[in-house]
């Protein structure tokens, strides 16, 4: 396959061409490292997801390599933004931040990301509620619950009058993090909804009377802007947007953009993009680094600092059935992940 033109990188971004040709940005956002040295690949992850060359953390819990923290324009912005404090405790919990994990394009990391995300917002003293409204069901999975054997998921409390949340809420196993599973039964929503009153506003009635029990709940929505989806972001309050470092996940981002848009006039009108979450990164590749480059035009500082590396950790703790900040607690994707939900506490 060949690689895109220099128009084809600017519309999938909706960055402006410059009279070069190449798409307007600040020189520095492509090619500084989290170490602040310009122009140079950053050594490949090993086996175990940490940097090959065995660089030491500057700060204690944080990796001194690009795997906790993007590239930016500005250092000192990277290292204030990328950084952030550790969260101070709670006195009380609630009224629930929700959060919904949206891309339309499958393969991105959005059921990866809410699992670890929320176990890693969990360790700061944060309860979290995860939602899985993906008929695939991976969120359970990913989490060691086999929800095709379950009697009650997120299907029937959305469609069914008499199912109650006490009936459908699954622990996790992790501390301060709780379940609502989906299951196939969920692919028939779709159609059942549409002859209902408010259809959007279905999961929001839902979820309503549990939202004063957490900080945070997460929407791990299917890859698709269906009627599922639109009542995630009915719903939300800020929309996360997952996207690999990879050219065809940038080609769908404007039609998710205006789906977005679409719903704050509409629908929602406290909805916005909480972020966009770099996913899949090697910083060996140009092709890479072009993308962030692509993404920080586009959506400034709507992007995370946080970069989520390539790893073989992730498929381990698929089969483990936990998240990375327990399976390998001390690896470089865990603490990217814990980056991510200070960015995430303090915005």
């Amino acid at each position: 396959m060949s690689e895109p033109d220099d128009a084809a990188w600017s519309a999938a971004a909706g960055a402006p061409l410059s009279d070069d040709g190449f798409p307007d940005r600040d020189p520095g956002l492509p090619f500084v490292l989290s170490d602040g040295a310009p122009g140079q690949a950053d050594p490949a992850p090993d086996e175990s997801g940490e940097p090959a060359n065995g660089a030491s953390s500057s700060e204690p819990g944080v990796p001194a390599t690009d795997p906790a923290v993007a590239a930016s324009a500005s250092p000192a912005l990277r290292a204030f933004r990328g950084r952030d404090p550790v969260p101070a405790p709670l006195n009380s919990h609630g009224p629930a931040m929700v959060l919904a994990m949206c891309n339309q394009k499958g393969g991105v990391g959005k059921t990866t990301s809410t699992i670890n995300l929320g176990a890693a917002l969990a360790e700061y003293g944060r309860r979290v509620l995860m939602v899985d409204l993906d008929p695939q069901g991976a969120l359970g999975a990913g989490l060691g619950i086999a929800a095709h054997e379950l009697d009650h998921t997120i299907y029937n409390l959305m469609l069914g009058p008499s199912t109650a949340l006490t009936d459908v809420l699954v622990p996790t196993g992790i501390e301060g993090v709780d379940l609502i599973p989906a299951n196939i039964d969920l692919s028939a929503a779709e159609v059942q909804l549409i002859n209902e009153v408010g259809r959007e506003h279905t999961l929001s009635r839902a979820l309503r009377p549990v939202l004063h029990a957490y900080d945070y709940v997460l929407i791990d929505c299917q890859p698709s802007l269906g009627l599922l989806t639109v009542n995630a972001l009915a719903c939300a309050q800020g929309v996360i947007i997952p996207l690999a470092a990879e050219f065809f996940s940038l080609r769908g981002v404007a039609l998710l953009v205006d789906t977005i848009s679409k719903v704050r006039e509409r629908i929602n009108p406290n909805l916005s993009v909480q972020g966009v979450l770099v996913t899949m990164y090697d910083g060996r590749t140009m092709h890479a680094r072009e993308v962030v480059a692509m993404l920080h035009q586009r959506f400034g500082d709507q992007v995370y600092d946080t970069i989520i590396s390539r790893t073989v950790k992730f498929p381990e703790t698929t089969v483990a059935g936990e998240p990375i900040t327990t399976y390998a607690p001390t690896s470089a994707a865990a603490e990217a992940y814990r980056a991510l939900a200070r960015e995430v506490i303090a915005r």
